[in-house]
């Protein structure tokens, strides 16, 4: 399956210009933003009807792109390695669930992304659309379900709430025939001292 490119040109508009997005991503459909976009960020939370005490998470391109944007401590760089010889497939399999990890000290990105804690949940992506949005655009995007919050995620496009595409200023077209049930990421928190906490097996 590709891409189009005037798919990814069309969306890298809408973010460079702080709109937002539903796009697929390395596990189920996101709503997302450019997460250093502090408006673009507050357009997301709106969307999602969810409160903005509640953190979101973010994708990246690239481990070299991470470090730009969080502390990440040794027990990370663990993880990440485990993570790193996975395959870059463009589906996700249940046994190849992409892994979020949540850092500590977040810093550069908009003040009302992170959590209370100064934390922040972001996954590397190796799934070739949401990468190369994440390339080109040149910043993390973030990267919350395609769903109402406290509403069941979006397995696939046809799931997503008509309220979710009609508020995006671009729905992405790539993927949208895709049936495939996907499930979202695991999550893992990583603490300064390399505390991990299992968020979500």
């Amino acid at each position: 399956m590709r891409y189009e490119r005037e798919d990814i040109e069309s969306a890298l508009s809408v973010l460079r210009s702080g709109g937002v997005l539903v796009y697929p991503t390395d596990t189920v459909w996101g709503v997302g933003c450019d997460a250093t976009n502090a408006a673009a960020v507050a357009k997301v939370y709106a969307l999602k009807r969810r409160v903005d005490s509640k953190s979101m998470l973010v994708l990246v391109d690239s481990v070299a792109r991470l470090e730009r944007y969080v502390e990440v401590p040794d027990a990370a760089w663990q993880l990440l390695e485990a993570v790193s010889s996975d395959s870059t497939d463009e589906t996700c399999m249940p046994e190849q669930r992409p892994l979020t990890i949540i850092y500590p000290g977040a810093h550069g990105l908009a003040p009302n992304l992170p959590a209370e804690d100064g934390s922040v949940g972001v996954r590397v992506t190796n799934e070739v659309f949401s990468q190369t949005l994440c390339r080109r655009l040149g910043r993390p995007i973030v990267s919350t379900s395609a769903n109402v919050s406290g509403c069941p995620t979006a397995r696939y496009y046809g799931e997503i709430a008509e309220e979710i595409l009609a508020g995006a200023d671009y729905v992405c077209r790539y993927r949208r025939e895709d049936t495939t049930p996907h499930a979202p990421s695991s999550i893992i928190k990583v603490g300064s001292k390399n505390e991990i906490t299992i968020i979500r097996p």
